[in-house]
């Protein structure tokens, strides 16, 4: 392969500018992003910070329901009572809704003339420099625009090339007048500063956001008329400062900006102090004025690789285009992570850190009963667990703010989460419906993040993880037991329970809220089992914490005692606690099948029927035209995976990259209320990416899978850095859909080989010596396992025959 090939595989090209911002191509840093439009003599730079809501720490107190609610509820849905159960449902939610994220402000810069010819147009997308381009032929001259947002200088940088032929009027000390200003736009009330110093020109941008942002019918934004107190602070709307410095370089020009919210902590009143803002923006502007745009650049490259570069896969060697467009999106999603989420930051909400509506669909808001968790779906199989850290953060602090919400809405101990939550830390059911709503287990799913970080790591759990997992698993595990109530045969069963989104029919008429769904039964058992597994390692209890050895056997006499997840008598995993008639039979939530993925209790070694079960389910839920978003698509994807299902692995990328992605292969969700008819969601983008993991690497059946699902198109390739469970490293290749070779990092002093029935492998140490491997079961169908003792930390290297 070429160099430029090399190249090409982590490039997105595009022939014209953007139009709307689905079509933008994205850049950041974990706290600034831009979304860029690649014009003609001209960039507008959509621009947001990770910290900028609507809002304040207020927002996220309600008040409490009457405390009988919750116990006439559970009375209701034991009695069967529907309707009484659907009345006190909506009795037990608050009156709040989220905070919104918002945009900070577009920023236009006219960094050359708009000629009235323009040939050979292109701007690219480099995934893995982290740089986005445009490049065009003009009379005369051949103008180009290079951006990227720098994660060590904490600034975006735009260099313009051949810009000495743009010569308007001079402006002031005589700096050329169309690049000594910018123009700033935006919905929020700002004000805007232009000076001409030091040979460059100055625009800072202040203002405030909303101290209220309500989504729904009844619309509300309202923005503050407070001052701030004597210390520059507010009870809401927070304030922002955005830095633009543009300067002349030897061969164009350059604009570098900065930007800083008022954020101080979830608990803190925020700042409205924009002087102090603007001057903390300012000075990052002053320091990366004094390095070349060569350093800054090659330095955030350097930062980028480092994690961009953990992981590969090159398709090309198949030839297909599908391979290829397959290959792109993966390389798209590890490049999405990246740039969104990084240690210190926020995580990774509903558009990553890109917004430009002030009123964004669903609030851009951190969505827990799916799109946060897959959002981080690919984090620790491509090699990025640390990028998962700000979502490790927030998961420890909800920990501890649901605590209110499982005392006062469902007279728990422990801590409940919903399923919206934002940057103040809301926990409480917002407004709205049940169907939504009524949904307080998104603690033991983000929990469950924080449990596959220790079963990816190599060798012993760390203390440092240990110590993060297991306050919040005991905190999910209290309330979890507060849930669980005897379901009338001695099985325990959560109430209320919901399955996210969705609905069941009982005359005529939809209903939410029942007891022992299927997704809070595979949480209920996945978390008590997770907690018990942390108290084994021997964990220390925290100061203050309940005792340990009290509540795991509380949890140990449930989790023996929790009732399974039914099959029907049509051979399919219920999602309800008994067969219903679904609201909507192909609906985009696949909730019920958690156990298969994201969950690792289904498989085909362990629990044969339910494996069938949950391919039945999932072909009941495609007939009826599941997968119309893009995340529910990237959900099938990754189910796909682990049923071992090549043919629905292709069509799910079909449809996921042809189908719902836009022209810069954004993720897209159907948004008919919107002009372009879709809103950019980024959770499909990563569980995309995830998915083709799984395609290629599987542990989580307690061995090293080897090209499980090997989609038809990708007939040859090779890809390197996948991790799985059990802390192994893999990289694999293959030619015409069969194995040539493999190497496996040992993560464990024992590793498990599984591939396809028939294949000839010998194991190679590192000195090249042969490994004695002995053959072990049960393995999967059309597949053969063996296993040999390793050093945690060895590459082994399996070949082709008998070493």
């Amino acid at each position: 392969m070429s160099s430029d090939d090399a190249v090409g595989r982590h490039l997105i090209e595009l022939a014209e500018p953007s139009g709307t911002f689905i079509d933008s191509f994205l850049v950041g840093n974990g706290t600034l992003g831009a979304a860029l439009r690649g014009g003609v003599g001209s960039e507008v730079f959509d621009l947001n910070l990770d910290t900028l809501w609507s809002g304040g720490p207020a927002t996220a107190v309600v008040d409490p329901p009457d405390p009988k609610t919750v116990v006439l509820l559970r009375e209701a849905i034991a009695a069967g009572d529907h309707a009484e159960a659907d009345r006190l449902a909506r009795a037990n939610l608050s009156d709040r809704w989220v905070q919104s994220y918002q945009p900070l402000a577009r920023l236009t810069w006219a960094y050359g003339p708009v000629p009235e010819q323009v040939t050979g147009y292109r701007r690219t997308l480099d995934l893995r420099s982290a740089v986005a381009s445009v490049r065009y032929a003009a009379p005369d001259a051949h103008p180009g625009l290079d951006v990227f947002v720098s994660a060590p200088s904490a600034v975006l940088v735009a260099t313009a090339v051949e810009c000495g032929l743009f010569a308007p009027e001079e402006g002031p000390e005589g700096t050329n007048s169309q690049h000594s200003t910018v123009q700033v736009e935006g919905e929020h009330p700002f004000d805007v500063q232009r000076e001409v110093r030091d040979g460059a020109s100055w625009t800072v941008v202040t203002g405030r956001v909303p101290v209220l942002v309500t989504p729904g019918p009844d619309e509300v934004v309202r923005y503050p008329d407070d001052a701030p107190d004597d210390a520059g602070t507010v009870p809401a709307g927070m304030g922002f400062a955005l830095v633009a410095c543009v300067e002349r370089t030897a061969d164009g020009a350059r604009l570098i900006v900065a930007a800083e919210s008022g954020f101080r902590g979830p608990a803190e009143r925020p700042s409205a102090d924009v002087g102090a803002l603007a001057a903390v923006a300012g000075a990052r502007v002053e320091a990366a004025r004094r390095r070349s745009t060569a350093d800054l650049r090659a330095e955030h490259e350097l930062d980028h690789q480092s994690y961009y570069d953990r992981a590969d896969l090159d398709l090309s060697a198949s030839g297909d285009p599908a391979a290829a467009a397959a290959e792109r999106y993966f390389h798209l999603g590890r490049y999405l992570m990246i740039a969104g989420s990084r240690p210190g930051t926020q995580p990774l909400n509903l558009q990553g850190i890109w917004n430009a509506d002030p009123k964004p669909p669903w609030s851009c808001d951190w969505t827990t009963n799916v799109n946060l968790p897959m959002a981080y779906w690919p984090a620790e199989p491509t090699g990025l667990a640390d990028l998962a850290e700000p979502l490790f953060g927030l998961v420890t602090d909800l920990a501890d703010a649901g605590r209110r919400t499982a005392r006062d809405f469902y007279g728990t101990r422990g801590s409940a989460v919903h399923h919206n939550t934002d940057l103040w830390q809301f926990t409480a059911p917002v407004a709205g419906e049940p169907m939504w709503s009524s949904w307080p287990s998104a603690l033991p799913w983000l929990a469950a993040h924080l449990g596959d970080h220790l079963d990816f790591g190599a060798g012993p759990h760390p203390p440092a993880d240990v110590a993060v997992a297991l306050p919040v698993h005991r905190a999910a595990v209290e309330h979890t037991l507060d849930m669980l109530v005897p379901d009338g045969e001695g099985a325990l069963v959560v109430s209320p329970s919901s399955s996210p989104e969705h609905t069941f029919v009982v005359d005529g008429r939809a209903y939410a809220v029942d007891a022992g769904c299927a997704m809070d039964q595979e949480l209920a058992a996945e978390v008590l089992g997770r907690y018990l597994a942390l108290v084994e390692h021997g964990a220390q209890t925290g100061p203050g914490s309940p005792s340990d050895d009290d509540l795991a056997a509380r949890a140990r006499d449930a989790l023996e005692r929790l009732r399974p997840v039914q099959v029907g008598p049509g051979g399919d995993l219920l999602e309800y606690m008994t067969e219903r008639v679904p609201g909507e039979p192909g609906h985009r939530h696949l909730s019920h099948l958690y156990g298969l993925y994201p969950g690792t209790r289904i498989t085909e070694t362990r629990t044969p029927e339910h494996f069938e079960a949950a391919r039945a389910a999932l072909t009941l839920r495609l007939d009826q035209g599941s997968g119309y978003t893009g995340w529910s698509q990237a959900w099938i994807l990754c189910l796909a995976a682990r049923l071992r299902d090549p043919a629905l692995a292709e069509r799910s990328l079909a449809i996921l990259i042809e189908d719902l992605s836009s022209a810069s292969l954004l993720d897209l969700h159907p948004a008919e209320w919107l002009p372009e008819g879709w809103v950019f969601q980024i959770d499909g983008n990563l569980g995309g990416t995830a998915g083709m993991a799984e395609l290629l690497v599987q542990g989580h059946d307690d061995a090293v899978s080897l090209l499980p699902t090997l989609p038809p198109s990708w007939s040859a390739g090779r890809a390197r850095g996948l991790r799985c469970r059990g802390g192994h490293v893999v990289d694999v290749a293959w030619r015409d859909g069969l194995l040539t070779g493999a190497t496996v990092t040992a993560g464990g002093d024992r590793v498990i080989l599984d591939v396809t029935l028939g294949t000839s492998v010998g194991v190679l140490d590192a000195a090249r010596a042969p490994v004695p491997t002995v053959p072990v079961g049960p393995a999967p169908s059309g597949r053969m396992r063996l296993a040999w003792d390793a050093t945690v930390g060895e590459r082994y290297t399996v070949v082709q025959g008998q070493a």
